[in-house]
């Protein structure tokens, strides 16, 4: 559930918020009615985000020849240094 709360009763009734948020409630801070921030569970991750990223990685993709004769597992082991 999403709710919208100003910015002066979020700073004041933030432990409330917190058990809230353990609770499933998601948050929209907003300051003179404009939203400036979201209170989420950490870990949560914005599902719109998440897919717009990955049509755009898919559309840089198709749009790019293949790079041919790079070891991506050395890539990955050489990163780890």
């Amino acid at each position: 559930m999403n709710i919208e709360i100003g910015s002066q009763e979020a700073e004041t009734t933030l432990p409330e918020l917190l058990r809230g948020v353990l609770l499933g409630n998601r948050y929209t801070i907003t300051l003179r009615g404009r939203a400036v921030a979201e209170l989420i569970p950490s870990g949560i991750s914005d599902h719109n985000a998440v897919v717009a990223a990955v049509a755009q990685m898919n559309r840089f993709m198709s749009s790019h020849d293949a790079v041919h004769g790079i070891d991506i597992k050395a890539l990955i082991d050489g990163g780890r240094d």
